[in-house]
């Protein structure tokens, strides 16, 4: 019998659910090298390999059968192919722009564990899909609004959740949508460098997110009396300021989010938050050119840069702060900590902080592959996010858990079973 690769599901998946590869009908304790490729959206390439021993049987299992040293990575990974995948181009970032087409990978097998390819023995093709049958995706275009709302199956009302990246800006919805698959209705929101959003982040009139909130509290699909806020990086510190001053928000998690005001000017009616400062003598650039940021900003705990501080005890909600211990981008842990002495200090309740070590910036759903370093906007060069990429990707599965178990204790009031094994 010719080699042949087995998956399970066979042909198609959600790109966060797990998938078991399996190779049979190779020789008796063959020596093969599995490669996994996928192209993005612009063409880029990204690949992952690794070194495997077949078994006395012929079979070579990956749930089973550890990796060798030599490839991508080496032990026990059945998820090692997807998560080890490395761009070819320097300082690039898997992200899906598309989420109605899925990822397509390319799994090959050949002979041996020679620097280049042996024979080829087998492949397959799987797509990695975002949406499950039946969400839906509805274009926000309402008032000023500018977003994209994905609804699950069946007859609401879903808790809601408005879900907010960083600076990259534009219209990110991936995460809105893999979490919109597991029964919350979510609202991917833009804030700027999408359509006519202002271009650039100077200054943010929270009246903007007001209304995305009312939005959602208004929605028939959305389960009230409140929604859940959810940010990554400069979209973290923009949910706290939601939080801080709007109304109807009862839960709030941050991925590596800060406490302070960053980057822009924050406005609403007549309050103003300045941005924390920045000294950019305190950017270390290493000989690779890669620049390391996480000194850079002032700490909003010290002199004027305390007006940046965002005051969160004013927040009616819960939140959960998810934290990259090896964040390089800023000091997560120190502003999810003084955020939770503010908390305290004001009788508020004490918010879950999970901290992941050997976690980079960059948290994202489970089985995106880590992101070392990649351009960063605002810097103009290529900034290092920190992590390691096992230690990263078994953080991004479990964080993915605690934000759905987060939402469902606090947005319907039914607790879910799961507890971090961190």
């Amino acid at each position: 019998m010719a080699p042949a690769i087995r998956l399970s599901p066979a042909t198609r998946s959600l790109f966060d659910e797990p998938l078991a590869i399996a190779v049979q009908g190779l020789g008796p304790r063959q020596q093969v090298t599995l490669r996994a490729s996928l192209r993005d959206e612009k063409g880029e390439l990204f690949q992952a390999c690794a070194h495997y021993q077949a078994g006395d049987d012929g079979e070579l299992d990956l749930a089973r059968c550890p990796a060798l040293p030599g490839g991508s990575f080496s032990g026990l990974e059945p998820m090692g192919l997807l998560w080890a995948l490395q761009p070819q181009k320097p300082f690039w970032r898997l992200v899906k722009r598309d989420v109605q087409s899925p990822f397509l990978v390319q799994l090959e097998v050949f002979e041996g564990h020679g620097e280049s390819p042996g024979r080829l023995l087998a492949q397959a093709q799987h797509e990695r899909a975002f949406l499950r049958d039946g969400v839906r995706r509805v274009p926000v275009r309402e008032g000023r609004i500018r977003a994209t709302l994905f609804l699950p199956p069946g007859n609401g009302p879903f808790p809601g959740i408005i879900d907010l990246y960083g600076t990259g800006g534009g219209l990110p919805e991936y995460r809105a949508c893999l979490l919109a698959n597991y029964g919350f209705a979510v609202l991917a929101l833009a804030f700027y460098s999408y359509e006519d959003l202002p271009k650039e982040m100077k200054e943010f009139h929270l009246e903007y997110f007001e209304e995305a909130v009312n939005y959602m509290l208004q929605h028939t699909q959305v389960k009230g009396p409140g929604i859940g806020l959810l940010g990554h990086s400069k979209g973290g510190d923009l949910c706290i300021s939601m939080a801080s001053f709007l109304k109807g928000i009862t839960a709030t998690a941050l991925i590596n989010g800060s406490v302070a005001n960053v980057g822009a000017v924050l406005r609403y009616k007549d309050i103003t938050i300045p941005p924390l400062g920045i000294n950019p003598k305190r950017i270390k650039v290493g000989k690779s050119g890669i620049a390391d940021i996480v000194d850079a900003l002032n700490n909003p705990l010290e002199g004027p840069d305390r007006q940046s501080f965002i005051p969160l005890e004013k927040a009616e909600c819960c939140f959960l702060f998810i934290v990259g211990q090896d964040d390089h981008n800023w000091k997560s842990e120190f502003f999810a900590v003084e955020g939770s002495k503010r908390l305290q200090a004001h009788g508020k309740e004490k918010p879950e902080i999970v901290c992941y070590p050997g976690a980079g910036h960059y948290i994202e759903p489970p089985f995106f592959p880590m992101c070392a370093a990649s351009m960063h906007l605002l810097f103009g060069k290529p900034v290092m996010w920190g992590g390691q990429p096992k230690a990263h990707c078994e953080a991004q599965i479990d964080a993915w858990q605690q934000i759905q178990a987060f939402f469902r204790k606090h947005l319907t009031g039914k607790p879910s079973g799961t507890s971090s094994k961190l």
